[in-house]
């Protein structure tokens, strides 16, 4: 009995620990209504977003897709990385530009992915 009730304590401390790493993972990720509405303090630095993909467009690795967090939506370039399809859910991490014109459509802002992507 004894060591069933420290496994069982052991396996709930593994428990929390867990669970807080996963919390504390998150905290790194960067709303995309706070980007929108003050692009300027994160222009020119890696921040990582994460939510669904509601558009993608791509083609040879390269591409474009939207990403909406719940409180706002934001295009990501990509080049060498692909493009995930509409409605995955993925973290992405890039850098803020402003002001960026594509194939003749302007953005106001968007993220250019600098890094491999992970699933959300």
């Amino acid at each position: 009995m004894r060591r069933d009730k420290s496994s069982l304590v052991s396996l709930a401390m593994l428990v929390a620990v867990l669970a807080l790493t996963v919390s504390l993972a998150g905290c790194d990720r960067t709303k995309i209504s706070d980007i929108n509405q003050d692009p300027g303090r994160f222009a020119g630095k890696d921040v990582t977003i994460a939510g669904e993909v509601t558009n993608a467009i791509g083609a040879l690795n390269q591409g474009a897709f939207e990403v909406d967090d719940g409180t706002g939506r934001l295009w990501v370039l990509s080049s060498g990385f692909g493009v995930p399809a509409q409605g995955a859910r993925v973290a992405v991490t890039g850098r803020i530009q402003s002001g960026v014109t594509v194939g003749g459509r302007s953005f106001a802002n968007i993220l250019r992915e600098t890094k491999p992507r992970q699933g959300a």
